[in-house]
């Protein structure tokens, strides 16, 4: 019997459990959507802020919306129902919105690194190499470049036939464990899903290193320490995203999955697709001068 609609298994339910988890994941969500909705308004509205750099991070928040909001929500919704089904085209959408997410922010993530290696190691050169018509284009290319990724790995996985079991050992939708129940026997349909997925981040960490390699090497011609203490706390959380984001994802998608549920495929899952949301906005505008700034003139109505 083909399989009209699949089981979030996601995580326990039992005792005090039931309530505690759609509490927390509430106020996860809601701090992703105040923190990225308010580096959102701020970069828009201050004009300070219409530089490259900062119209990326627009960029990054709004693709970390869009991935929070593909996930969280539906298990929120279902833990308060104290229900775990999913239609199967309610799991296609999700799992199409996610990956263009996903696919974009990788994107997004390596642009990022090339404005900062303009602006390092050109700065000379840096408004004609990131114009703003050159950011428009590098923007529109990450979210092209994201959905043509997403159709792909959505394709390729809701071809496959799905007729024996139905439960995902996920809090939603996710590629690894929908192919680790697919009855399809076509191995290659499978693997293309995988490999696209690893190739993708496997050449945008390269990209990226050899970008802060050039980084760390002109920042170590930089006499003044100020200088050099400006660029390292700008550009390594940067990179701590970047490890952070591409090695669990590279993870969960090699790591052979199992019929056994594990606590560990939902917590690595977490790690790209709930911490990079909940935690940009953190990294990129707490421990940013002008972003604080911006802030207390949105707060006495200046901008």
């Amino acid at each position: 019997t083909a399989v009209t609609e699949f089981v979030l298994l996601g995580f326990p339910t039992q005792g005090t459990m039931g309530f505690l988890h759609p509490l927390l994941f509430s106020l996860i969500y809601l701090c992703a959507l105040l923190g990225n909705g308010l580096i959102v308004l701020i970069t828009t509205l201050d004009r300070h802020l219409h530089t490259p750099m900062y119209f990326f991070l627009r960029g990054l928040s709004l693709t970390d919306l869009c991935l929070i909001s593909a996930t969280v929500p539906k298990y929120i919704a279902n833990s308060l129902r104290h229900s775990s089904s999913i239609s199967f085209p309610g799991c296609v959408l999700p799992v199409f919105v996610m990956i263009l997410s996903a696919g974009s922010e990788l994107y997004l993530l390596t642009v990022m690194s090339l404005d900062r290696y303009a602006a390092i190691c050109h700065p000379l050169h840096y408004d004609v190499l990131m114009s703003r018509d050159r950011c428009v284009q590098l923007t529109v290319v990450s979210w092209l470049g994201g959905g043509l990724y997403a159709v792909m790995n959505t394709a390729g996985t809701f071809s496959l036939s799905y007729c024996g079991s139905n439960v995902v050992h996920q809090f939603f939708c996710d590629i690894p464990q929908l192919l680790a129940i697919s009855c399809s026997g076509n191995l290659m349909n499978k693997l293309a899903t995988i490999l696209i997925s690893v190739v993708l981040g496997i050449c945008s960490f390269i990209f990226i290193v050899i970008s802060y390699v050039h980084i760390f090497s002109a920042v170590r011609k930089i006499s003044s320490t100020e200088g050099k203490v400006k660029v390292y706390s700008t550009c390594l959380p940067h990179l701590l995203v970047v490890v952070l984001y591409i090695f669990t994802g590279l993870f969960a998608y090699l790591k052979p999955t199992s019929g056994i549920p594990s606590m560990s495929d939902l917590v690595i899952s977490m790690f790209y697709t709930v911490v990079p949301p909940t935690f940009n906005p953190v990294i990129y505008s707490l421990r940013n001068q002008a972003m604080n700034s911006a802030v207390g003139r949105l707060m006495k109505g200046r901008l």
